[in-house]
């Protein structure tokens, strides 16, 4: 079980599967909105929140339903 509580590594963490460029300027800007929007959630609940992904339920895609086989 990993914990992450920086906006950070939580961004690393879900970005790290679309292999972004880091350099592009697409890239920097939706971290930035990221961890906007984390650190916002952190101060409106008063505390730093963490998140675990070990617990998230898998997601089950249909392949077949959008055509692919």
């Amino acid at each position: 079980m990993t914990t992450y509580t920086s906006p950070r590594t939580i961004i690393d963490f879900c970005l790290a599967p679309l292999d972004l460029d880091a350099g592009a300027d697409a890239t920097q800007e939706v971290r930035r909105r990221l961890e906007h929007v984390i650190k916002t959630l952190q101060i409106k609940a008063n505390k730093p929140l963490s998140v675990d992904f070990s617990s998230m339920p898998s997601q089950v895609i249909n392949e077949a339903a959008h055509g692919y086989e």
